[in-house]
């Protein structure tokens, strides 16, 4: 079992049932999956960064990127239907607390001039989306094999409604929101 879902289940689980006031455990908010997307808009003209990019998600995620494609064209863009514009994984389980581990206690504080995540970045259903400027921050990563830093996405969906039973269920797993 992954450290931090034993964490949840033996000192999260009794707090938030004493702050929410519910007899029942099931109805507490509980992490359902993280969704990590590279949106790699260069590679239209460099096919070779696609490649990297997948292989860079997957080395983070510990799970096989895959590529997403447009739906639609969009001429502004020089976008044609099918082209290939991204990378994403979905995690749930093991894999997944495991991630959310390593990006609050390894990722995030290796970020220059880290000041904490934005707390109003909820969705309003309870899910928390941040984005990470390059992918150097995870230590998988060799600095020396990366010939371009990309950001990602990185959305953490809950099983409330609520962004502030959210907002404490992440807080309890030890996110750091910025003080405003």
């Amino acid at each position: 079992m992954a450290r931090l879902k034993e964490f949840y289940e033996k000192t999260i689980v009794p707090k938030l049932i004493e702050k929410f006031g519910r007899k029942n455990r099931h109805s507490l908010p509980k992490l359902q999956k993280i969704v990590l997307n590279m949106g790699v808009g260069k590679a239209l003209t460099d096919k070779n960064r696609m490649e990297q990019a997948v292989e860079q998600l997957t080395q983070i995620a510990g799970q096989k990127a895959v590529i997403t494609k447009a739906k639609v064209a969009v001429s502004g863009f020089r976008l044609r239907e099918g082209n290939e514009i991204g990378c994403r994984v979905t995690l749930r389980g093991n894999q997944m607390y495991e991630f959310l581990d390593r990006l609050v206690n390894i990722a995030l504080p290796r970020i220059r001039d880290f000041r904490g995540v934005n707390p109003k970045s909820f969705d309003g259903n309870g899910n928390y989306s941040l984005g990470v400027t390059e992918q150097l921050i995870f230590p998988e990563i060799d600095p020396d094999k990366v010939n371009f830093t990309q950001g990602m996405d990185i959305t953490i969906v809950t099983s409330t409604r609520s962004d502030d039973e959210a907002r404490e269920l992440l807080r309890s797993f030890g996110v750091p929101f910025r003080e405003n």
